[in-house]
């Protein structure tokens, strides 16, 4: 075992927002809690996580790129969590463990629905990815003095707005919902190219974290 990783991995909680994600997450071993894919649901999943005694936290799952450079399946370990309240530097054992730590991730508000959108927030902000829930995760772990970082793999590029169905199809279980996103393509069947391309580059980057995910595990043997 690499030393230093009992201690930077002790009672490890980790939030993520969809169920997809935590069959991934889990084989990190510590504690899983879904928390639906935004930041009042990862904040819920904190609260459970150090209810149950975890002595650090991770951010886990997909994310938006912002960075031009970043494709689908890009890992992304930030040395820093921003959002609109504040910033939070991870921490360097934990994130290190990760992945290959570099630049920021910005988290919370509301989805990043376009290319446009994704633009003007990395030209702000230089983050390279962002997400929904880190921020929260970020919050709380700072509040109880807790070890937090955050591996996250690029679903949508920076070049790539998201079709409308792929914004109301997570219910806040972290499940898909057939069914509204079914109502949502019988509205707009051009979205159906698009929903096919999420949806593939939504595979490869879970891969890619499954693959982050078996190195650690065996780095950790």
């Amino acid at each position: 075992m690499t030393p230093g990783w009992h201690t930077v991995f002790d009672a490890l909680g980790i939030v993520v927002g969809l169920e997809a994600e935590a069959r991934i997450a889990r084989r990190l071993g510590g504690i899983v809690e879904v928390g639906g894919g935004d930041s009042d649901g990862a904040t819920a999943a904190c609260v459970r996580l150090i209810g149950r005694g975890v002595r650090s936290l991770i951010s886990f799952g997909l994310a938006g790129g912002l960075h031009p450079s970043l494709r689908p399946g890009a890992l992304v370990v930030p040395d820093v969590v921003l959002s609109q309240d504040g910033h939070w530097p991870t921490h360097p054992p934990l994130a290190a463990r990760l992945g290959t730590v570099s630049g920021a991730l910005y988290s919370g508000g509301a989805v990043l629905a376009s290319a446009e959108a994704k633009e003007a927030l990395y030209v702000r902000t230089g983050a390279s990815a962002v997400d929904l829930e880190s921020a929260a995760v970020a919050e709380a772990a700072a509040r109880h003095a807790l070890p937090f970082a955050v591996l996250r793999a690029v679903c949508d590029p920076a070049s790539r707005s998201l079709p409308r169905a792929a914004l109301v199809a997570l219910d806040e279980t972290g499940k898909i919902d057939g069914k509204a996103m079914m109502r949502e393509i019988m509205r707009r069947p051009q979205d159906i190219a698009a929903l096919m391309i999420l949806g593939s580059d939504a595979a490869r980057a879970r891969r890619a974290l499954v693959r982050r995910v078996r190195q650690i595990a065996a780095t950790e043997a």
